[in-house]
């Protein structure tokens, strides 16, 4: 319970993916649907209908194999008793293959680009050290999301530092003694 006067919190500074995503985002569907009318344009618009179509059901085939290769290598290591791989690229591959379902050509090449084994095994490579050298950075106790560090402000102003402990599922808290509502 937090009594007395709370300081009133500064508003946090948004981070730069927040500030140029919604930009980012609207510059990349003006030039997916420019380049569309560039291709109709060029050829007529049926064409640019089948691309749009090819890309979908390529799409969904390239998910549904990556699906079912991620779904076999599961299998196979609970079978074996291991604990699962990194996944093979699959996920990767996923992702390359919803690319490709999104209409437009610059998502079609960047799907097709991740369907390129050396640029899945280059961009799997960076991104686990991205998360590494995200995670080193992270202070300790803020990994796991159970703690989360709290302020508590006495009668007096004095600040009590503490933590705050979530109760997370298959915890050892004492669960409601009141019995389940029925129907």
């Amino acid at each position: 319970m937090t009594t007395g006067a709370q300081t009133p919190a500064r508003p946090a500074r948004r981070s730069r993916l927040r500030t140029f995503l919604p930009l980012g985002v609207a510059a990349w569907l003006v030039l997916e649907i420019w380049l569309l009318t560039l291709v109709a344009g060029a050829t007529s618009g049926f064409v640019v209908f089948l691309i749009l179509l090819a890309g979908l059901v390529a799409g969904a085939a390239v998910i549904k194999k990556a699906g079912r290769r991620a779904f076999r290598n599961l299998n196979e290591a609970l079978s074996k008793g291991a604990a699962p791989s990194s996944g093979g690229g699959s996920g990767l591959m996923m992702l390359g293959g919803l690319l490709l379902m999104i209409p437009g050509l610059i998502s079609d090449a960047a799907g097709l680009l991740l369907l390129i084994p050396p640029v899945q095994k280059a961009l799997a490579r960076f991104a686990e050290r991205a998360v590494e050298r995200r995670l080193g950075a992270a202070a300790p106790g803020t990994v796991g999301g159970a703690f989360q560090q709290a302020r508590m402000y006495r009668s007096d102003g004095k600040v009590v530092q503490g933590e705050v402990v979530r109760d997370e599922p298959g915890g050892d808290t004492p669960q409601d003694p009141r019995p389940p509502l029925t129907r």
